[in-house]
């Protein structure tokens, strides 16, 4: 009897333990999320208009996302500033729980950290300084006055001098009236080169003598020639300093000095496509202030967070952005590896939220559209 006491309660405790356990498998996820995490530390750095500071203030873009996940899921959570580098090397060391900034997936990252479901997609782009008319100006009178210019117009004086002294030779003795002696017949056979070459033709010296009138005949010809080639010579520069100034795609920028923000997915961009003169900057505000001070030609970074930056803070209004758009990503939250069950939660929040009116109209009032 006894026996069989012990086996009705060894029964009675399995089965009790076995429905606990089926209970606990039918909890939703994201109370699985929450039950064993107290507070959730959450990294972030400035990334306006995802995250603004303003003093004590946050606001932005994923501060309202994140927000509205928090309370949905009950999360208990402190949010730690840092910079952008330092946040990334967090999340890979598990210091941190999660970050708050737009972090784009890339291969690299995703074998040290977890991503949420993406809630916006970018470009990569360039921002240059827009110089002024004089500069411009300046610039241009540097590009035209070269070296291969300086030698064509040097090389067309001294064919100039050499048709003007040869129909003086000609001339100056059939011809005294209108191709005097000395140097003075020299300058009248300069400027009679002069005027036929540009076919100007004022009519006031002619060549009378065979051998002058031979010597015009080529040089009428052979003029039209070194002025085509002068011509062509003027466009050339012109055309190159247009190029110069006017960059059209980012291999435009591989043979000069640019700057971007390490650790970031633009860093990489240029990294793994063989950028050498590269200047990395901790933050945004120093790298654009390096594009000021004509340190680096251009600056590279995501567009939403560099067209913001300019359009809202008076001390880069001399900044333009390029229309030029490369590199394609996708923004997440970051989290470390061991809250992959926070990680599923979230994003199963971030899907209802992005499909909502409330989120369209959040980006409208950034001057954001949805890519």
């Amino acid at each position: 009897m006894t026996s069989f006491l012990k086996y009705l309660s060894i029964l009675f405790f399995s089965f009790l333990g076995w429905q606990q356990s089926a209970t606990a498998q039918e909890e939703p996820s994201s109370v699985d999320a929450t039950a064993s995490i107290d507070t959730i530390i959450v990294g972030y750095t400035k990334a306006a208009p995802f995250i603004i500071t303003d003093q004590e203030n946050l606001e932005g873009i994923s501060i309202w996302l994140f927000e509205n996940i928090a309370k949905e899921l009950g999360l208990v959570y402190e949010l730690r500033p840092m910079i952008f580098g330092e946040m990334i090397d967090a999340l890979n060391e598990g210091t941190i729980d999660m970050s708050i900034n737009p972090l784009t997936i890339t291969g690299e990252r995703a074998k040290h950290m977890d991503f949420s479901l993406p809630f916006y997609a970018s470009h990569s782009t360039v921002a240059i300084v827009e110089h002024g008319a004089l500069h411009k100006f300046l610039h241009l009178l540097t590009s035209v006055l070269s070296y291969n210019f300086l030698s064509a117009v040097l090389l067309l004086i001294i064919v100039i001098f050499i048709f003007g002294w040869i129909a003086w030779y000609f001339e100056h003795k059939e011809n005294p009236a209108q191709f005097r002696t000395g140097m003075k017949g020299v300058w009248d056979g300069v400027w009679w080169s002069v005027v036929t070459m540009t076919t100007v033709g004022y009519g006031d010296k002619a060549p009378r003598s065979r051998g002058g009138k031979m010597i015009a005949l080529i040089w009428m010809f052979s003029g039209l020639i070194f002025i085509s080639g002068f011509t062509a010579s003027i466009a050339s520069s012109l055309t190159v300093e247009q190029l110069h100034s006017n960059f059209d795609n980012i291999a435009d920028f591989k043979n000069k000095p640019i700057g971007c923000v390490k650790s970031t997915n633009s860093a990489n961009f240029l990294r793994r496509n063989f950028f050498k003169n590269v200047t990395l900057s901790d933050e945004l505000v120093d790298g654009l202030r390096l594009l000021k001070e004509d340190k680096v030609a251009g600056f590279i970074y995501d567009e939403p967070l560099l067209r913001y930056r300019i359009s809202n803070d008076k001390e880069f209004e001399d900044l333009e952005i390029m229309p030029i758009q490369f590199n394609l990503q996708f923004y997440s939250f970051g989290f470390s590896n061991d809250r992959r069950a926070l990680e599923k939660a979230v994003s199963q929040e971030i899907a209802i939220l992005t499909e909502s009116l409330e989120w369209r109209v959040l980006l409208s009032e950034y001057d954001l559209g949805e890519e």
